[in-house]
């Protein structure tokens, strides 16, 4: 979690939250999740399908961490193999096929090129990355690698995968097809991944399915782990400051990056840990984003670093570095990676002038990465691993289960196997799998672009237009015909200062998404912020909206707005504007 975005700004709220209260008044469950990223959401939703009693907290905004500042893609992990982890692209491979099937309204194919400018290169250093798992002199993977690379790739999806077979071209139609790339490419060689764009939202959605199968499953955001005691786990409320004590037969720490200092909270520190930091921006440059033709553009920069030029509907991601992180430090982009990302875009697209000002927005997170001494931080493996560990409370057995590590693409896997780890410790038998099980509004979303327009169509009502319509389809997934519903009930009124919001749409996220800042809205509940579109009329008219629904007097709003736009400085490099020139 990244501790700038978490640092409360309005203090008490007028009235205790309904879901802490529900931990307070009841504060015992079979299992505790510590950690609202989407390993800890994914536990949650498939013990809360096997009825276990299930609580989760999580001490800032769900996907406030790692979850939330990836690099959107859902993929294999073509690099993986070099570092020898084909269990873990199988694995992956294969989730990123389900998850296309089972998320189509966030997780969508992906046509990513790779530029080459070599044939041979790169063949006797590949062997020693693969046996050292060190980057040594950076050396440029020629077109031979890649082509092998692409080809064992292509082996792993053929078990009911249906993305489409890598292809290479050479020079000529590689220019043709992409006029801005290097003069001097030799060939590009283009296979298809996934992206979700909504990786907030996803993870919200699946926090949804799990609320809605067990009424016993309590989750709750800004709620701390600060210690342990016979008497059981002691959480902090951080919206109101009250403190009280949870009971679990089985505490699950899945707080990323952050595993130890939670142990340590817990009084069992470990050193688990040696995550890496990865920082992204977002441009809106019209020539970059005419310049990837619709794809990712996805290579090896000089330093021998895996880089990514991502288009993002108007918008284009570039990324990622990969650095050790202090952890003592909140991770944000830093100048001389702003400088990186820009040379790595020239490095392809040497014609394609951006800058500074072309910067809309910044991210930047630190990985849940295992510990790894002088392994170099682009070959720690993104497997993950469960520790466990078992002790006496208060004349009760508690066993605690650490996460160590993880990636986004394979969440769903690593959540059954947590799952089974933890259903195995309480004697629960398994009663339902989450292997081909629908998420949130991927349940009846329309396939294809045509369809979409027919649902959208289909859907409007009296005030609200197709465009407003389709916002909200793209939003929450077929979900959207209960919001939609929502809406219809009471009085609405879209925002002056953005046509994405309304007041009603507001009130449905405090009511159903346990919103508790107002940046919570911007981040993580929309991608305004993402696109780089708020504006000081937005911050007023949104704090205006949610003062009555979160009790916020005066003071508190204009907090909330100071908060709003202290985050967007300071983590994203975001210096909010006024409409009103």
């Amino acid at each position: 979690m990244n501790t700038v975005d978490s640092n409360s700004a309005s203090g008490n709220v007028s009235e205790p939250r309904t879901e802490v209260k529900k931990l307070s008044e009841r504060p015992r469950a079979s299992v505790l999740i510590i950690g609202g990223g989407i390993n800890g959401v994914g536990t949650f939703r498939d013990l809360a399908l096997q009825g276990v009693d299930v609580a989760l907290v999580e001490r800032g905004d769900y996907s406030q961490g790692a979850s939330g500042a990836s690099s959107h893609m859902i993929h294999g992990g073509i690099r993986y193999l070099e570092n020898g982890e084909f269990r873990l692209v199988r694995e992956s491979v294969v989730e990123r096929n389900r998850l296309l099937r089972v998320a189509p309204h966030y997780v969508k194919p992906l046509q990513t090129t790779i530029p080459i400018f070599s044939t041979f290169s790169g063949i006797l250093a590949a062997p020693m990355r693969f046996l050292t798992h060190k980057q040594g002199k950076p050396t440029e993977r020629g077109a031979f690698l890649i082509k092998v690379g692409l080809s064992l790739y292509d082996s792993f999806s053929r078990d009911g995968g249906s993305v489409p077979r890598h292809k290479f071209v050479g020079r000529k139609k590689s220019l043709a097809l992409m006029p801005d790339l290097r003069p001097d490419v030799k060939y590009t060689a283009t296979y298809f991944d996934a992206s979700v764009h909504n990786p907030e939202r996803l993870t919200l959605d699946v926090l949804r399915d799990g609320q809605l199968a067990n009424p016993e499953a309590r989750a709750v955001n800004y709620v701390t782990a600060i210690g342990a005691s016979d008497d059981g786990v002691l959480l902090r409320d951080e919206l109101t400051g009250t403190t009280f004590t949870f009971e679990a037969d089985v505490v699950i720490n899945a707080t990323g990056a952050w595993v130890d200092g939670t142990n340590a909270a817990l009084g069992a520190g470990s050193s688990f840990m040696g995550g890496t930091k990865g920082s992204h921006i977002v441009l809106d440059s019209e020539a970059l984003l005419e310049a990837t033709d619709g794809r990712e553009i996805f290579f090896e920069h000089t330093d021998g670093r895996i880089v990514l030029i991502y288009p993002m509907g108007d918008r284009v991601l570039v990324g990622t570095t990969d650095v050790d992180a202090d952890m003592s430090v909140p991770a944000v982009t830093t100048d001389e990676e702003i400088d990186y990302f820009f040379d790595l875009v020239h490095h392809v697209f040497p014609a394609v002038q951006v800058g500074r000002e072309d910067i809309v927005y910044s991210f930047s997170g630190v990985r849940p990465l295992p510990r790894h001494d002088d392994t170099s931080p682009g070959f720690v493996s993104r497997d993950y691993r469960i520790e466990k560990r078992e002790e006496q409370r208060g004349g009760r057995k508690v066993t605690t289960l650490s996460l160590v590590g993880g990636k986004w693409t394979t969440f769903r896997a690593l959540s059954e196997h947590l799952a089974n780890d933890t259903l195995a410790v309480l004697g629960v038998p398994r009663r339902k799998s989450t292997a081909n099980l629908a998420i949130g509004g991927g349940e009846g979303f329309p396939a294809g672009e045509q369809a979409e327009k027919q649902w959208i169509a289909a859907a409007v009502r009296p005030g609200y237009d197709e465009e407003r319509i389709g916002v909200l389809l793209t939003r929450y997934g077929a979900r959207a015909t209960d919001v939609i519903e929502f809406l219809a009930q009471g009085e609405d009124s879209v925002f002056s200062s953005t046509k994405e919001l309304s007041s009603r749409e507001v009130e449905y996220m405090v009511r159903n998404e346990q919103v508790g800042h107002l940046i919570d809205i911007l981040i993580r509940r929309t991608s305004l912020a993402f696109r780089g579109l708020v504006t000081s009329e937005l911050l007023a008219e949104l704090a205006a909206v949610l003062a009555p629904l979160l009790g916020w007097d005066k003071e508190a709003a204009a907090a909330e707005i100071r908060h709003a736009e202290a985050v967007l400085a300071d983590a994203h490099r975001v210096e909010v504007r006024s409409l009103i020139a």
